[in-house]
């Protein structure tokens, strides 16, 4: 890719940026978030056409302009956001197959059923994925959704595979067989571009570096030759502060109780506090239950039961609403599906949850206002946009969560439950997400903080409650624990 710019209102998103990779070699794309990275990658993939520069594959110039003209080069993209790209009324089955299917609609009316899931069979068993085909995505975890978006890049002839924040949603086990894939992909001659925020993992697989900031390029290297903090400073434009803040904290008695919390096949009898001014970790491998806990705890399960008490007085919370009512948020892992409205302005995020502070007798919106009060929340969280009229899907996942963050701290709640908030978000948003969450601590509010990123857990809470097979399996001070004896927890092992 040669002197590739491209700008949409308001934003020059990339500057005459360069970028190459050869067959057979997996090569690391990072960057802060809005640096360029995934924009330079649609651009690859066809999904945006109104860029400048050329783009040349195998020594000869390549017009893309459209995804199919890029699937048809061989060029397959996986999207961090795998809602949106998986269809969840059909089976897994058809959705590997869909683009094969659709192409083949143009030349015969009959589809060919059973043929289809023996194929998507056999494309999952080759990849050592164990997900059936008839099942529906809507019925699958993030996990196997993943997994399954990958199946359909690899089901065709292909040469270059992205892969945009891949192992976000995976466990440990997970990521290690995706790892599998990527190397016998390499060993096929099969380019793959990684783009993740997580640098260990970048090290452990890919060849290659090529690091950007603010739409420029930086540097490009043989991974080998730049160690991680520089990577870091790169990145960032500058040496990066002490990753998790100390903010001194008075932490007070019990505010949040939740006793006997069940939901059937999800979670199995969870009793958990919190304290006022406490920072209190989840701790859990991907399929634990935390997020079925903190959808329980909000209201948003339909199904769950059991008993919550807020300062000391029973709650009734059959919906969101219910807990938004008694000033409980959260903050949801899939922030493009549940936690944000990604085709509306920033501002109307901003203050969704707090829309009667800016009507007038119920009814009149004064949009002056909350223009005014979006604005000073964009300038206190640091959120990249053009304005606050940009739509929310135009920017950054980091700066998307900052959004979703910050509509709650404009709702002043007591509560606030936080799942895996810095997924997908890079080394300076999450030092920024950090810092947030210490601050909620300081003005005393009660903090869920679940992950199943350790180091996390580590840096930034006091208290951590781990997570195995839906319960809680320990509870633990985290000044007197380490990430070794928390994984071991959350593994299943030291359980009697």
């Amino acid at each position: 890719m040669k002197h590739i710019s491209i700008s949409f209102p308001g934003v020059k998103a990339l500057t005459d940026v360069d970028f190459q990779t050869t067959a057979g070699t997996a090569h690391a794309l990072i960057g802060a978030n809005g640096a360029g990275k995934s924009t330079l990658m649609k651009i690859l993939s066809g999904a945006y056409i109104h860029y400048e520069g050329e783009i040349w594959i195998d020594g000869s110039k390549a017009d893309i302009r459209s995804p199919k003209e890029a699937k048809d080069l061989g060029i397959q993209i996986v999207y961090q956001e795998v809602d949106t790209a998986l269809i969840p009324n059909l089976t897994v089955g058809e959705n590997i197959m869909l683009d094969r299917t659709v192409h083949d609609m143009g030349k015969r009316h009959l589809i060919r059923w059973k043929e289809l899931h023996r194929e998507a069979e056999s494309i999952l068993s080759r990849m050592n994925i164990r997900v059936p085909v008839k099942k529906l995505i809507s019925e699958l975890t993030l996990a196997e959704k993943q997994m399954v978006l990958i199946a359909r890049a690899v089901s065709k002839q292909c040469r270059i595979l992205v892969l945009d924040e891949p192992t976000a949603p995976l466990s440990h086990s997970e990521t290690d067989q995706l790892f599998k894939l990527v190397r016998k992909l390499k060993q096929d001659g099969v380019g793959i571009i990684f783009i993740s925020h997580r640098l260990p993992e970048l090290y452990e697989i890919c060849d290659d570096i090529t690091i950007m900031r603010d739409g420029l390029l930086v540097k490009s290297d043989r991974i080998a030759n730049i160690d991680q903090p520089k990577v870091v400073e790169y990145m960032l434009g500058s040496k990066m502060d002490q990753q998790f803040p100390h903010i001194d904290r008075d932490i007070g008695p019990a505010r949040l109780e939740v006793k006997g919390m069940h939901d059937p096949g999800k979670i199995n009898g969870v009793d958990l506090y919190l304290r006022q001014g406490e920072i209190v970790g989840l701790a859990g491998l991907v399929g634990a239950g935390k997020t079925e806990l903190c959808r329980a705890v909000f209201g948003a399960s339909g199904t769950s039961t059991g008993e919550m008490i807020l300062d000391g007085k029973k709650l009734r919370i059959r919906s969101p609403h219910d807990a938004v009512r008694h000033g409980i948020a959260l903050v949801p892992e899939e922030r493009r599906r549940e936690g944000v409205f990604v085709e509306e302005p920033v501002s109307v995020n901003l203050t969704a949850a707090v829309l009667s502070r800016f009507s007038k007798w119920g009814s009149w919106l004064s949009f002056g206002r909350e223009k005014q009060a979006a604005r000073e929340m964009i300038e206190s969280l640091g959120i990249k946009t053009p304005s606050e009229r940009a739509r929310v899907r135009n920017l950054s996942g980091g700066n998307q969560q900052k959004v979703a963050i910050g509509k709650w701290l404009l709702a002043d709640a007591d509560v606030y439950i936080f799942d895996e908030p810095t997924k997908g978000v890079d080394v300076g948003a999450k030092r920024d997400i950090f810092k947030l969450v210490a601050e909620l601590a300081k003005r005393g509010k009660c903090v869920l903080y679940a992950t199943s990123e350790l180091p996390e857990i580590v840096g930034i809470t006091d208290r951590v409650y781990v997570m195995y097979d839906g319960r809680i399996t320990k509870e633990l001070t985290t000044r007197s624990t380490n990430e070794e004896e928390l994984l071991l927890y959350c593994t299943g092992g030291g359980l009697t």
